[in-house]
């Protein structure tokens, strides 16, 4: 019996080896991609510990990733591997957010500027004093407010849902503007449907054609990181301190039309927070920008990573490589 079972089985074997070789044949970045190491390391900032992902060779061009609510750098896990095959890629979470320390709100000011102030330290930390980056909703008015201070230092943007244009700023936005105009108890109240689990859900599922596609393991992480003692108030600090980024909207168009840098716009069309009506006016202050406009939702990495992924390493090696 043994003799009939063995040969049979090192047959099998043999097949469905050779029949992997001929799916993974061609897929050898895919390969290598797999081999790269993500760092999940921590470095103090004002006495704040600020937690980042790192990737890639020390001495290669370097790619922020600056992530949006009400997420963290978890929302790049995926990309980070796919870029760090050349790029040396930093993803910090913002305190309050992912990993990173959260102070109490009635001692550590949750602003928009301050953020920007944290990254920028972190980056001096880590010796990166050009970088190109990826903003995407909350991360485009933290990186703007970083290029405003360092405009030499941007080597390219990649923008994914993150608005500097009014017209970027639609009816999602009204409950928010009316709290910017009045900050009552009752106004901010009113704010806190936006850190409900079933608006969590909605940022990653609506718009999103294949839901089958999105991670249920997105939501929940970030809902439990939200349902944090103290992180409620955090969070409608910053919905208020998003005011604070209108009137730089202006710097920020002067900023892209003075320094003309490198721009790839891959943005999800069917999100309601950030809309495609926000994507559009880039154009007008960066003509050379190349646009995507993606059958997709707010978060896109989480079902459209396999048509980013490509966009973006390209428009990098095609940018920094000759920059």
């Amino acid at each position: 019996m043994r003799r009939i079972i063995v040969p049979a089985l090192l047959a099998a074997t043999a097949l469905v080896t050779a029949a992997r070789g001929a799916e993974t044949a061609p897929a050898t970045d895919v390969q290598l991609q797999q081999s790269v190491v993500t760092h999940y390391r921590t470095a103090t900032v004002d006495g704040v510990r600020v937690f980042y992902r790192e990737a890639g060779p020390r001495n290669a061009p370097v790619v922020l990733l600056l992530h949006g609510f009400p997420t963290s750098s978890h929302m790049f896990r995926n990309l980070i591997p796919l870029l760090a095959d050349r790029y040396h890629v930093i993803a910090p979470d913002y305190p309050g957010f992912g990993q990173s320390d959260a102070p109490d709100h009635t001692a550590f000011a949750y602003t928009f500027g301050h953020y920007a102030e944290i990254v920028d330290r972190l980056l001096g930390q880590l010796g990166a004093t050009r970088y190109a980056m990826y903003v995407m909703d909350y991360g485009a008015p933290v990186g703007y407010r970083l290029a405003l201070k360092h405009p030499e230092r941007v080597s390219a943007l990649i923008v994914q849902n993150g608005n500097a244009y009014e017209e970027g700023l639609g009816a999602f936005w009204d409950p928010i503007k009316a709290y910017w105009a009045e900050d009552t108890p009752a106004r901010r109240a009113a704010l806190q449907v936006l850190v409900a689990p079933e608006t969590t859900k909605f940022q990653y599922v609506d718009g999103v054609a294949a839901v089958s596609r999105i991670d249920p393991d997105n939501w929940a992480h970030d809902q439990a990181l939200l349902d944090r003692p103290g992180n409620r108030d955090i969070q409608l600090d910053l919905f208020k301190d998003y005011g604070t980024n209108v009137p730089l909207y202006p710097a920020f168009q002067a900023f892209f039309r003075e320094r003309q840098p490198p721009t790839l716009i891959v943005w999800g069309r069917n999100d309601k927070i950030f809309p495609a009506e926000g994507a559009h006016p880039y154009r007008r202050d960066l003509p050379d920008a190349e646009m995507h406009l993606l059958d997709t939702g707010h978060f896109a990495l989480e079902d459209k990573l396999d048509v980013m992924a490509p966009l973006i390493h390209t428009f990098l090696d095609r940018t920094l490589t000759r920059r």
